[in-house]
């Protein structure tokens, strides 16, 4: 118990610290949408998000780095290195599970996976009750299901929205949804 607590205290603490400090320009470019400034070079003698994966690994800012490097691929449209990034993201609460899975249904439509975003996708909707987070990717997932011709499980998304989540700004107009998918659905 000693060992773990000096391990903790002595070095693991101290380098937390240091990569919190070296992500601050990484995580400012990343707010710019500089995404590839952000995972390499932010500037200033910073370190970009693969710096900190590889040089601070076991950190918390080591592990929310692999969560940043994949959003930033998925927005430069490499959808493979956004997969394999946010695959090693570990999330932790009630949000950052679902904007991981989330974001892995992204990659995976971008790649036509269909299989896979579907998953992601349902993933998603089932990491949490968020009322935004939630709706969204319910809503998302009910487009997917259209854009499949699968009318019937595009319906129960919507629908599901409308009773759980109305007061969310994606229940504001998914009547039109419902009534769309209902209209296709035959």
């Amino acid at each position: 118990i000693g060992g773990y607590m000096g391990y903790k205290n002595l070095y693991q603490k101290p380098k937390q610290n240091e990569a919190v400090e070296q992500m601050y320009k990484a995580q400012e470019q990343f707010e710019r949408d500089s995404f590839a400034l952000a995972l390499t070079n932010p500037g200033g003698g910073y370190s970009g998000f693969l710096d900190i994966i590889d040089n601070y690994k076991g950190t918390a800012a080591a592990n929310m780095a692999l969560y940043y490097a994949g959003i930033s691929y998925l927005n430069l449209g490499k959808f493979d290195a956004a997969i394999d990034y946010l695959k090693d993201y570990k999330p932790a609460g009630d949000v950052t599970p679902v904007m991981k899975f989330g974001a892995m249904g992204d990659a995976y439509s971008e790649l036509a996976d269909m299989g896979n975003a579907e998953t992601y996708y349902k993933k998603a909707v089932s990491a949490s009750d968020n009322d935004f987070l939630t709706a969204y990717y319910l809503k998302k997932l009910g487009m997917f299901y259209e854009s499949q011709g699968n009318y019937e499980e595009a319906l129960a998304a919507y629908e599901r929205i409308k009773n759980e989540f109305p007061k969310s700004p994606y229940g504001a107009d998914i009547d039109k949804f419902i009534i769309r998918a209902n209209n296709k659905k035959g």
